[in-house]
């Protein structure tokens, strides 16, 4: 058998491109640019040419104390339909004004090394070129966000989530099979992830785990070859650990037989870069003498409600973001139509350790609010899924309407 090797990173890859498309399908997209970044008082233009040939702009921007390398074009654009599935953030109008949508401008860019503030600075410079726009295309993480979050997230004084940075994508087959793998995490200096030998009775605890891992790398945000370490990420419902690690696609391709889904055949025009597959170490005996198993053998071992961890960094991030928007339940729970989860943080007997559980919002008064416990916990005793209590907003860690 040929050896196998990573191709080389599409440009999509080594940069983070975003296609901001703009309502005014006939706008001058580059008239004013320079002006409009510079009108941003937290970002200074220091440098700007433009390539001739290519027809690309070039700036240099000074941005909390660092400079960053930034391209920009106007060009075409059309978003495949299948990004719009099932997401609700937007309107049918905006869908259909997506979808035909023929312009758009481009802006890439190297991320540093905090992927998240990059990621951000992007969003900023997306606004500040195109205020009046339907949303942004994330080509590097094949998604797309309306106008509203992204404005939100460039104007907000908490970075984004980690998940924001990277898509985790399925392919189905007629026999049930799924390959899951992430599409945004090179741009981030990581490996792309994936999940081979899933099916659809499994794949949403095999996402959670995908996207637990992913967001575990990016909080991390080390130097350190994920393919040479582990990751402690999550327990089964017996209190077994949940210990990943993963392999280039070129060898751990080779612990499947004959994958039925991700097989060799299937990455002829893609995921053949540097995207690995994700396996589990079962005990420290294991991890020592690099023993692999796949992800599938704990198939009957999730029960309902798995638990993956969240790193003290992106629950601080996530609490403070919820605290900056709690204006938003607020309002919208006097719409008696809105259901409201709020996760709210429960201590626990050791000191400054919180467990981050979901509660169904009921009433407000005054400053505090009602909220019915929507699960069992898993370390307090003294409460029990439906119980009811009153809280403030900084007990808050996130919600969602």
């Amino acid at each position: 058998m040929k050896k196998l090797e990573e191709a080389p990173l599409g440009y999509w890859e080594e940069k983070s491109y975003m296609m901001v498309i703009p309502r005014d399908q006939d706008c001058d997209l580059l008239k004013n640019s320079i002006e409009n970044v510079n009108s941003i008082s937290e970002m200074k233009v220091i440098e700007h040419h433009l390539n001739a040939v290519e027809q690309i702009f070039y700036m240099t921007i000074e941005y909390q104390k660092e400079e960053y390398e930034v391209g920009f074009y106007s060009g075409g654009v059309s978003v495949p339909d299948y990004y719009l599935n099932n997401n609700f953030l937007f309107t049918e109008k905006e869908k259909n004004d997506l979808l035909s949508a023929t312009k758009a401008l481009t802006i890439f860019m190297e991320f540093h090394e905090d992927s998240r503030k990059s990621f951000q600075f992007q969003l900023k410079l997306a606004v500040a070129m195109v205020p009046d726009m339907i949303g942004v295309l994330d080509e590097s993480a094949e998604k797309v966000f309306p106008a509203k979050w992204v404005t939100m997230t460039a104007h907000s004084k908490v970075l984004p989530s980690p998940e924001k940075l990277f898509t985790v994508q399925a392919v189905t087959d007629k026999k049930n099979n799924v390959w899951l793998h992430t599409h945004g995490l090179c741009r981030c200096g990581l490996t792309e992830l994936e999940i081979l030998g899933s099916n659809v009775s499994n794949y949403q605890n095999h996402y959670h785990l995908i996207s637990t891992y992913a967001m575990y790398l990016l909080d991390k945000n080390e130097t350190e070859d994920p393919r040479q370490s582990s990751a402690y990420i999550g327990c089964l419902v017996n209190g077994y650990p949940v210990v990943v690690t993963c392999r280039s696609w070129t060898e751990g391709i080779l612990e499947y037989k004959k994958p039925k889904l991700g097989g060799i055949n299937d990455r002829k025009n893609g995921h053949n870069s540097k995207t690995s597959i994700i396996f589990l170490y079962q005990s420290e005996e294991d991890e020592k003498n690099g023993v692999l198993s796949k992800i599938s053998i704990y198939d009957t071992l999730w029960g309902e409600n798995p638990l993956f961890f969240v790193s003290e960094k992106e629950t601080s991030r996530m609490k403070e973001l919820a605290m900056e928007r709690f204006s938003y339940v607020k309002e919208q729970s006097k719409n008696k139509e809105n259901t409201i989860l709020i996760k709210i943080g429960l201590p626990l007997k050791e000191i400054g350790k919180f467990e981050h559980i979901w509660f169904e919002l009921l009433e407000f008064e005054g400053e505090k609010f009602k909220a019915k416990l929507t699960q069992e916990p898993y370390d307090i005793d003294n409460m029990h899924e439906g119980d009811e209590a009153w809280f403030t907003v900084n007990d808050v860690t996130s919600w969602t309407i």
